[in-house]
C-alpha cells in the first residue's frame, strides 16, 4: 500500500448518537431529540402533540413515507425512551475517548456540531456561549494529540424550534439560518477546525426526509424544495469559509452503495440507471455545481416549481463542494422482476438480497469490494478529492467475563474494505484523502435506536433502555486498527 504520509486515518460519530448532554449548558431540542428508540423489527418514532394536547407518534423507516398529522408538533412525549439525550455521553466524557483515538494513532476525528447546543433555537439572534465554549475544549483536545477534527455542520440535527417555526427545509428562511450558524462557528474555531461539511447524507432528503431536513409533511414538493435550499445553504457556507480562512475546506457528504443488477435483462439495467440518478443528483449539484437535465425532466413530469432565483445557480457554480466525502457500507442489488426474493434490511435498502455476499442480522450485506467501485465511481464522475468518512459493521459485540470483546466479525470487515480501498488508490489512481470508520467510540445506531448493534473499537457500557455505567472498554479491533494505522495501511493482518 502507497498512500501518502498525509493519509487521514480516523472515525467517525454524531452528535445525536454520541454526545449526549442534550438539555445541558443552555442546548436546545433537535429533530433527533423527540425520536425514540426501536430495534430491527420495531420501527423508531418521532412523538409529537397536537393542537388539542393530544400525544401520539409517527414510525420513521428510512426509505418509508412519513408525516405527521397536520397541526401537529414533534415535541417530548412521557413514557418514551429518547436515546439521543444521554446516547454514550462524549459530553462528560470527550477528554477520555480522544486520549483513546490517540492511542489508535487517529490523524483525524469526524463529529458533528449540535446546532441547537450553539444557537438553542436555530435562529436565535446571539449564540450559547457555553455550547461555543464545550466545542472549543474538544478542539484543543484533538490539538493536544495531533488530531484533525472534520466537523459536520448539520448531522440530522435541525433545531426542533425551526422545524415547528418553518416546517424545517421547506422554507428559504432556512438558508440565512444556517448561513449565520455557518459564519458563527467559521469565525470562532479559524484556526482550529480546517475541514468541514455542511449537510450529513444530503440525500437523506429523499429517504430520510424528518432527519435530513426537519420536514414534516414530506411531499415530492417539500422533498426537493428541501434539497434545493440545502444546496444553496451549503454554497454560502463554501463562501463564506473561504472568505473567513482561505486554508479552510468544505466538503459535501453523500450516502452512496454501488448498485448491482439481479439479471442481464436490458429493463434491470435501466432500473439501475434511475436509482442511480436518485443519489447522483445530489452530488451533481453540490459538488458538481448544476442541476441535472434528469432532474430536471422528472420535476416537469411531476409538477415540482421551485421557490428559486437566478443566483441560486450561479452560488451553485461558483462555491460547489471542494471535496466529495461519502459513507458507503455495503452495496445493493435491483430488478425489475418481482418474483426475486425482497431485501429485508432494517433501512429499507431498495432491492434484494444478492447470493454471493453474506448478510449480518439486520439485513446488510458484506461487500468486499464496495470501496473500490465507489471510489471510482465518484472520481470518474467529478474529479474531485474524495473521502471516506463513514464505513464499518454493526454487531451484536459481547462482553465477555473478563472484560474482553472479541470482534473478529469486525476486523475481517475491516480488513477487506480497507485493502478495496488501497485497490481504488494504487491500482486505479483514485485521489484519496481520508477513512474514517464510522462510530469509532460506540453508539446509538440512527436506523434502529439500539445500542447492541454496535460498530465502535471501544465497547461503551450501555444497553438498549439507557442502564450501564458507560465505562469504555477496548475490543479487539481496537489493538488492530491501532497497528494499521501506525503501518499506514500496509499490516493487515
Amino acid at each position: 500500500m502507497t498512500l501518502g504520509k498525509d493519509f487521514l486515518w480516523g472515525g467517525a460519530t454524531a452528535a445525536n448518537q454520541y454526545e449526549g448532554g442534550y438539555q445541558e449548558d443552555g442546548k436546545g431540542l433537535n429533530a433527533i431529540d423527540v425520536l425514540t428508540n426501536g430495534s430491527a423489527t420495531e420501527p423508531r418514532k418521532v412523538t409529537w402533540i397536537d393542537k388539542n394536547g393530544q400525544t401520539g407518534f409517527s414510525p420513521l423507516v428510512w426509505g418509508k413515507e412519513f408525516s405527521v398529522p397536520q397541526g401537529a408538533k414533534p415535541a417530548l412525549v412521557d413514557g418514551y425512551y429518547y436515546p439521543s439525550h444521554t446516547a454514550t455521553d462524549f459530553y462528560h466524557h470527550y477528554q477520555e475517548d480522544i486520549k483513546l483515538m490517540a492511542e489508535m494513532g487517529f490523524k483525524v476525528f469526524r463529529l458533528s456540531m449540535n446546532w441547537a447546543r450553539i444557537f438553542p433555537n436555530g435562529d436565535d439572534q446571539t449564540p450559547n456561549e457555553a455550547g461555543l465554549a464545550f466545542y472549543d475544549k474538544v478542539f484543543d483536545e484533538c490539538a493536544k494529540y495531533g488530531i484533525e477534527p472534520l466537523v459536520t455542520l448539520s448531522h440530522y440535527e435541525t433545531p426542533l424550534a425551526l422545524i415547528n417555526k418553518y416546517g424545517g427545509w421547506i422554507d428559504r428562511k432556512m438558508i440565512t439560518i444556517f448561513e449565520n450558524y455557518a459564519k458563527t462557528v467559521f469565525t470562532r474555531y479559524k484556526g482550529k477546525v480546517k475541514y468541514w461539511l455542511t449537510f450529513n447524507e444530503i440525500n437523506a432528503m429523499d429517504h430520510a426526509p424528518y432527519m435530513g431536513g426537519g420536514l414534516l409533511d414530506p411531499t415530492p414538493q417539500n422533498r426537493a424544495q428541501g434539497a434545493h435550499n440545502q444546496f444553496v445553504a451549503s454554497a454560502l457556507a463554501v463562501k463564506a469559509a473561504h472568505e473567513i480562512d482561505p486554508a479552510m475546506r468544505v466538503g459535501q457528504m453523500l450516502a452512496y452503495a454501488p448498485i448491482y443488477a439481479y439479471t442481464c435483462d436490458p429493463a434491470d439495467q435501466i432500473a439501475i440507471m434511475e436509482e442511480q440518478q436518485k443519489t447522483f443528483f445530489y452530488s451533481d449539484v453540490q459538488t458538481g455545481g448544476y442541476y441535472p437535465e434528469y432532474r430536471l425532466k422528472y420535476y416537469e413530469r411531476a409538477g415540482i416549481k421551485l421557490d428559486d432565483t437566478p443566483e441560486d445557480y450561479e452560488l451553485l457554480a461558483k462555491y460547489s463542494a471542494d471535496f466529495l466525502s461519502f459513507s458507503c457500507y455495503s452495496s445493493a442489488v435491483v430488478t425489475t422482476h418481482q418474483q426475486a426474493a425482497k431485501a429485508d434490511g432494517n433501512l429499507g435498502m431498495a432491492g434484494v438480497k444478492n447470493p454471493y455476499l453474506e448478510t449480518n442480522a439486520w439485513g446488510w450485506a458484506t461487500d468486499p469490494h464496495c470501496l473500490r467501485l465507489a471510489l471510482n465511481t465518484l472520481w470518474d464522475r467529478y474529479h474531485k478529492p474524495l473521502w471516506i468518512v463513514e464505513n464499518g459493521l454493526g454487531w451484536d459485540d459481547k462482553l465477555e467475563a473478563d472484560g474482553s470483546v472479541h470482534d473478529d466479525y469486525r476486523i475481517k470487515y475491516l480488513r477487506a474494505a480497507i485493502k478495496s480501498m488501497d485497490d481504488a488508490v494504487n491500482l486505479d489512481g483514485v485521489d484519496l484523502m481520508g477513512y474514517a470508520m464510522w462510530g469509532c467510540i460506540d453508539l446509538v445506531s440512527n436506523g434502529t435506536g439500539e445500542m447492541k448493534k454496535r460498530y465502535g473499537f471501544v465497547y461503551v457500557d450501555r444497553d438498549d433502555l439507557g442502564n450501564g455505567s458507560l465505562k469504555r472498554i477496548k475490543k479487539d479491533s481496537f489493538y488492530w486498527y491501532k497497528k494499521v494505522i501506525a503501518s499506514n495501511g500496509s499490516d493487515l493482518d
